[in-house]
């Protein structure tokens, strides 16, 4: 299945208009304070920073702003975009959704003012509707191919597969062992770790931490499973996937270099290595998924015509309906 052209223009218009929404929310936070590098360092999770302006971002948001803008690339040129809009859409609606209830939390209140929160919600709306008009125009705008010529969908190679499926499913266990950590060792986080509350500091329009956790991980465990069968979703879920992992991995290894915490990894205790070593394997895992899945895959073979046989000029001719020749030519055959 390959998508229309008129398909491909409402996904890349609709990807560039969740493209402009982040940006202005990054803008504004960088407009905001004094020091751009200094918002630079809290997107890097440094707690000893100090900003004139709570920031409304966080580093996911940076991430979505690539992802947004290579899918409205890939909605115009690539074999894979009905794959990518649905990626991109199903991602959207998950990190936007806990915004219904979380930009009206008391805790929201106190710190952001009443204009920036309803601007928020306006564009959580907003942010809602498009990642279901992609999901829409994904399935709505597909169609065969015409012929042989046109481009069809690619799937991962069986290498690209195979460190696909091996490096994103241990990360996405990786993952999923540290949140349960995580919350076991602090019984009290539940429910705001994974819904929102007071417990946790979060920017605006970002999910509570739990949540964006789990969502990385489901990601990652998915795009593992579909790379491991060779799925045509696979590099479009696989691409996302490896990019929030590349994100939060360099924003905890920018932490540990802050803090000279791989100038002391010996003197560590065991947790802290732990987690240091889980920051660098991010980082890495994200990268090498990154170049594996951006590679060409191999294309899908185009449906291929009922081959009849016919009699023309005296000799059967594939591709040409007919009865087929005697079994015993006539005289004169």
């Amino acid at each position: 299945m390959i998508l229309t052209r008129g398909a491909r223009i409402t996904g890349a218009l609709l990807c560039a208009l969740l493209a402009l929404i982040v940006a202005g929310w990054l803008a504004r936070d960088v407009a905001a304070v004094d020091e751009p590098a200094d918002l630079v360092r809290y997107w890097g999770a440094h707690s000893d920073v100090r900003l004139s302006a709570v920031p409304t971002t966080s580093a996911n948001d940076v991430a979505l702003l690539v992802v947004y803008l290579v899918a409205a690339f890939a909605a115009l040129r690539s074999a894979v975009a009905a794959t990518a809009l649905v990626a991109t859409g199903a991602v959207t609606l998950a990190m936007r959704l806990p915004g219904l209830w979380n930009i009206g939390d008391s805790a929201m209140n106190a710190r952001f003012t009443d204009d920036l929160r309803a601007r928020a919600l306006i564009c959580t709306f907003a942010a809602l509707a498009a990642g279901i008009a992609l999901l829409v125009t994904a399935g709505a705008g597909r169609r065969e191919p015409r012929d042989s010529t046109e481009s069809t969908p690619t799937r991962p190679g069986r290498g690209a597969g195979v460190t696909a499926f091996l490096l994103l499913g241990a990360s996405g266990a990786l993952v999923i062992a540290w949140d349960i950590r995580q919350v076991v060792r602090d019984p009290g986080l539940l429910p705001d770790w994974y819904v929102g509350g007071d417990a946790f500091f979060q920017a605006l329009i970002d999910p509570p931490p739990g949540w964006s956790d789990m969502l990385i991980a489901l990601l990652c465990l998915y795009a593992a499973a579909s790379a491991l069968l060779r799925a045509v979703h696979a590099r479009p879920f696989g691409l996302i996937a490896a990019g929030l992992l590349l994100t939060g991995g360099a924003a905890g290894v920018s932490r540990a270099v802050h803090y000279k915490m791989l100038d002391h990894f010996a003197d560590l205790p065991v947790e802290d290595r732990l987690v240091v070593l889980t920051w660098v394997s991010e980082v890495i895992v994200g990268a090498v998924v990154l170049i594996v899945l951006a590679r060409r895959g191999t294309a899908e073979a185009p449906p291929r015509p009922h081959q009849g046989y016919g009699q023309g000029y005296g000799y059967p001719r594939p591709g040409v309906f007919g009865p087929p020749p005697p079994s015993q030519p006539p005289p004169g055959w």
